[in-house]
């Protein structure tokens, strides 16, 4: 089964916090649920559009293979079952940035790349663990 390194319900808090830049993309300011990390995501609303106020289940993971196995970077079609089939967005990208602050309540910070569209996420270093520089990974979300 796959293991996936990240998984928390996020509500947006607000939508374009600096204001609209790009005609099809939306950028979420969103807080988790279970472990309260903050995120900034950019999302195609031309292919997926959520609200402010609203909740989405999301999940990063390394493979979309439900037996675990590494992504070949590869897509082949056909009727294999994989993790997407449970999301109604996803998205393929690389961890560019890892950093840690200092300082008594220290804060992890990930940056990811998924094809020009970024997400920031900020929280606790505890639940940024399992990520490494340079990884590939898959962002899936669901509405709630």
């Amino acid at each position: 089964m796959v293991e996936l390194l990240f998984d928390d319900i996020f509500k947006i808090e607000r939508l374009n916090p600096d204001g609209k830049k790009f005609d099809k993309v939306t950028r979420i300011e969103a807080k988790s649920e279970k472990f309260d990390m903050f995120m900034h995501l950019d999302i195609n609303t031309e292919i997926y559009n959520l609200k402010e106020g609203e909740k989405f289940s999301m999940a990063l993971a390394p493979t979309l293979n439900l037996d675990g196995t590494p992504d070949t970077g590869y897509f082949l079609q056909g009727n294999r079952k994989s993790l997407a089939d449970r999301y109604e967005y996803v998205m393929h990208g690389k961890l560019f940035r890892i950093s840690e602050s200092s300082g008594h309540v220290g804060k992890a910070e990930i940056d990811a790349s998924f094809g020009g569209l970024l997400m920031m996420l900020k929280g606790d270093p505890s639940h940024c663990s399992k990520f490494e520089l340079d990884q590939r990974l898959f962002l899936l979300i669901r509405k709630v």
